[in-house]
């Protein structure tokens, strides 16, 4: 049996012919892949949801910041999308924290919430409702059935492009036309 290669720190890109309503076209960071399974976010995928109006349901006494109401939440994943969850840069000090790569961390506290709408916050930020999760061998399954590739995660496309550029530009970094793969497992 070969040794599972973690694909924490790394993009799923969900191939063209996924067409589960979920993922199609969906670009997911994994934060965690071990022998037990994989949590990752799904990083362009807009929900009907404002920062300012995730504020006001959990600190109706914050003002959030002009430039920050309209920021857009993501719909990370199916998985608990009660749950939020915020990835951005290395930079403060937040409760419930977990550093995944250099510049990369993931924080669950509604502490950085807050100050992600004050301007108090990291410089970059994405925030979602829920996860993605796989069990164990689900997601390699998966990947040998052609429904995901994979890259290593890339902060400008984490934090830096917009929603709808995302899916596109962790394609582009495979240097293939990514519409020219056929969605069947090949045998030579």
């Amino acid at each position: 049996m070969t040794e599972l290669k973690s694909l924490q720190n790394h993009l799923l890109i969900a191939m063209p012919s996924l067409d589960d309503p979920y993922f199609e076209r969906s670009l997911t960071y994994i934060c965690e892949h071990n022998d037990e399974g994989a949590m990752g976010i799904v990083i362009n995928q807009p929900s009907t949801m404002t920062l300012k109006q995730l504020l006001e349901q959990t600190d109706k006494e914050i003002e959030v910041t002009e430039d920050k109401r309209e920021q857009i939440i993501l719909a990370g994943g199916p998985v608990s999308q009660e749950r939020g969850f915020v990835l951005h840069s290395d930079q403060g000090q937040w409760g419930s924290s977990l550093t995944l790569a250099d510049n990369i961390v993931v924080t669950t506290s509604k502490d950085i919430l807050t100050a992600i709408g004050t301007n108090a916050g990291p410089d970059k930020s994405v925030i979602a409702l829920g996860y993605a999760g796989w069990s164990a061998g689900q997601l390699e399954k998966e990947l040998q059935e052609n429904a995901w590739l994979t890259i290593e995660a890339d902060t400008d496309i984490l934090f830096n492009l917009p929603i709808h550029e995302k899916w596109q530009a962790a394609v582009n970094k495979l240097g293939i036309d990514v519409w020219q793969l056929t969605p069947g497992v090949g045998h030579a």
